[in-house]
């Protein structure tokens, strides 16, 4: 048999794409399962009361899975990245089943650290094969379709499972969904998804790069301080991620204290990933047109405006406003972050500056936590909103000044890469 011939580019690459496109629809749903009903199960099946308590599980989800993160990128150019997208599925399977039986607060802790792994593993996988086959032409537009369908899934799946909540109780019914997620990613992983190491070998093959050859040191500081291109995106990854732990967290129960029913904080769960997740399929091909810079500005500034409103707002319509700004400013930025990682960094780590990006966006989910947890307790719920609100702004601020762009029309024009698809 001839070997399978490697060539860059959406086009001839599209149906192992399309493949990897469901395949994180299925790692959105894993996260998806949670956004609606735990936050509630904490309070009315385990009673607890401490908002820094209650975020245990967003601290051990964020901390675990900034770790894989981190691993992934690692792995991914050690071993390939088929294996460790499966490892990610095979440490998928038991997180449901934890959650329907847990007895206690711990179990569902120890359910999240597995989610966080499993998390990691795969949905940096899915992003750096994604990378690998799209070529240099069109990355945001494949970070667009990649994040897209992730947190469609996030939103389709809060959104069923508040309603699955609602009839039948907190569990088991809505971890089911979970449990059918993790079945058909394994079984995706194993018998269809194809190993994408060599695209990157042959994108590195045309590009003279004298800092080709880095160690994970080095791509390390590269990525968290170096490069102001590659830093900046970092710590906004950050940030933008401490919001989304606080909607994660907090937000279920700010609307629950004002007496909305479970139906409606299900749609309000929904909407920012729902508006977050289509809003990538237009703001990932624009960054290709436009550039980077400009859009993650405006996204993060738009985002602290909305998380403004979420504070002073007391009404379903307002918070459903909120919502959807939040998600139309997480999806500016999103996958535009991502296509500055693929911009500057070399193919050859270009798998380890995506897994060091991530360490640190989802590190924000632990950061967001300890921070909004802390602030909810000492002041309430609203002053959390407030304070992380400012500092999404400062965060923009920060992006505005010291960010190049790295996506200028010099770079658009050059789509030999693309062509050969």
């Amino acid at each position: 048999m001839s070997a399978r011939v490697v060539r860059l580019g959406l086009r001839a690459n599209l149906a192992q794409f399309s493949l990897l496109v469901a395949v994180n629809a299925l790692v959105g749903g894993m996260l998806g399962q949670e956004r609606t009903v735990l936050p509630l199960l904490a309070e009315q099946t385990f009673g607890l009361t401490g908002y820094t308590f209650l975020l245990t599980y967003v601290l051990a989800f964020g901390l675990t899975k900034a770790t894989a993160n981190y691993l992934a990128g690692t792995l991914s150019d050690r071993y390939g990245r088929k294996p460790v997208l499966l490892a990610g599925w095979l440490i998928a399977i038991p997180v449901p089943l934890m959650l329907i039986w847990a007895p206690s607060w711990g179990w569902v802790v120890a359910a999240n650290v597995l989610l966080g792994v499993n998390q990691g593993l795969t949905w940096s996988t899915t992003v750096i094969m994604k990378i690998d086959l799209a070529g240099p032409a069109r990355r945001g537009l494949a970070m667009g379709l990649n994040e897209a369908a992730g947190y469609l899934a996030v939103a389709a799946t809060a959104l069923a499972t508040g309603y699955l909540a609602a009839e039948h109780g907190l569990r088991p019914a809505p971890f089911l969904l979970g449990l059918a997620y993790a079945a058909l990613g394994l079984g995706l992983t194993v018998f269809a998804v194809r190993e994408t190491r060599d695209h990157a070998h042959l994108e590195a093959g045309g590009r003279h790069d004298p800092h080709a050859l880095l160690t994970d040191r080095q791509v390390l500081a590269r990525t968290s301080l170096r490069d102001p291109a590659l830093s900046s995106a970092s710590q906004a990854g950050m940030v933008n991620n401490l919001n989304d732990g606080l909607a994660w967290g907090l937000f279920p129960i700010l609307f629950a204290g004002a007496g909305l029913s479970i139906a409606q904080i299900g749609v309000l769960a929904a909407v920012y990933p729902a508006v977050w997740g289509l809003g990538q399929l237009v703001t990932g091909p624009l960054s290709d047109r436009w550039g980077r810079k400009h859009l993650i500005t405006a996204g993060m500034l738009l985002q602290a405006a909305a998380l403004a409103l979420t504070a002073v707002a007391t009404t379903f319509t307002a918070w459903l406003i909120a919502a959807t700004l939040i998600g139309a400013g997480t999806a500016m930025v999103y996958p535009t972050l991502l296509a500055v990682i693929g911009d500057v960094a070399h193919p050859t780590w270009r798998a380890r500056a995506v897994g060091v990006y991530r360490l640190w966006r989802d590190g924000g989910f632990a950061v967001g936590a300890l921070l909004a947890g802390t602030v909810a307790d000492l002041w309430g719920l609203r002053a959390a909103v407030w304070v992380v609100a400012a500092l999404t702004a400062v965060s923009g601020l920060i992006v505005a000044i010291r960010m190049y762009e790295t996506h200028t029309p010099a770079h658009r024009r050059d789509r030999t890469d693309e062509r050969t698809g």
